[in-house]
């Protein structure tokens, strides 16, 4: 182990991810399962983005908002599965302090921005279901944008804010992270120095970060249903249902799988536990969103038909 010389005490310069490392006879079987989602992920999202850009009929708030996710879920991937992809083939899961706070940095920026993301989104559902006639001047392309700079820079400016603070912990030892990634309260523990303040400072802003975008999104929602349950035939509440249900499903994954894993105590009996549920909002969100919007989406299967025959036929 690389160390570090502090004043009184020995720094370590570098960790070693644990992940699924339990689990010694399926590691082959992990890295093919985790490469193939992963290919399938950037396959899938990168394709949305392709085609919410390429065909006019999906230039509409609705498709702006997901080509959007679609983006941050690219890039959620690649900030996990290619670190995990090479320790499970490798063997070697070490990774620098430098690069596992660089890790946490880019997954925590991309974490706190799909929260602001699917609340944005379920703004827009609320506002197409529930102000049919006001929406097209509601959501113009001016508010469009805006709506998708603050879901980005709220999640890059709080995130800035923790990291600059956990940058500047000295870690002691152990070197081992019981993760699969370099999360906040793994890294916490390992650390050395004083931690209160980061813990203070990152209460606040991840409670900022969390709490208003799903409250925003469970009354989204609360009004989206109740004005669909006063919709006289069935027809008209299947089709106003179909226009939400997509994103309310990878919503519930969403918040679902995070609520559990950060609010269940971190003992030794539920950490796999944790990793499990961690492995939903971090690799498994990502990949079932293509899947769910495309394959219970009609205009994305006809923007995708017609993809197909312009460069085929």
């Amino acid at each position: 182990m690389e160390t570090g010389e502090g004043k009184n005490q020995t720094y370590i310069t570098e960790f070693n991810l644990l992940g699924f490392e339990m689990f010694p006879q399926l590691q082959t079987l992990l890295f093919l399962l985790f490469l193939v989602i992963y290919i399938v992920t950037m396959a899938g999202n990168l394709l949305i983005v392709v085609l919410v850009v390429v065909d006019r009929h999906l230039h509409t708030p609705m498709y702006f908002f997901l080509g959007n996710l679609s983006c941050l879920e690219t890039c959620y991937s690649s900030t996990i599965l290619p670190r995990l992809l090479a320790g499970l083939l490798t063997g070697d899961r070490t990774i620098s302090v430098s690069g596992c706070i660089t890790q946490f940095y880019f997954f925590g920026v991309l974490v706190a921005s799909e929260c602001y993301l699917l609340s944005t989104m379920s703004y827009d559902r609320y506002l197409a279901i529930c102000k049919p006639l006001h929406y097209t001047a509601l959501m113009n392309g001016r508010f469009c944008l805006l709506l998708a700079a603050v879901s980005w820079m709220g999640g890059l400016m709080a995130t800035t804010i923790v990291t600059c603070l956990i940058s500047q912990l000295h870690f002691c030892g152990p070197n081992e992270i019981d993760h699969f990634l370099c999360d906040f309260t793994p890294l916490i523990k390992v650390s050395c120095t004083d931690t209160r303040l980061v813990k203070l400072v990152t209460f606040v802003i991840s409670s900022i970060d969390t709490l208003p975008p799903f409250l925003l999104t469970l009354m989204s929602y609360i009004c989206i249903i109740s004005t669909i349950l006063r919709i006289p035939s069935a027809a008209g509440r299947q089709k106003a249902f179909s226009t939400c249900s997509s994103h309310l499903i990878v919503v519930t994954i969403f918040y679902g799988t995070l609520i559990v894993v950060y609010v269940l105590p971190d003992t030794d009996s539920l950490r796999d536990l944790n990793k499990v549920f961690s492995l939903f909002y971090t690799v498994l969100t990502p990949l079932a969103n293509p899947l769910i919007y495309s394959l219970r989406n009609k205009e994305v299967l006809e923007a995708l038909r017609k993809l197909i025959h312009r460069y085929v036929a």
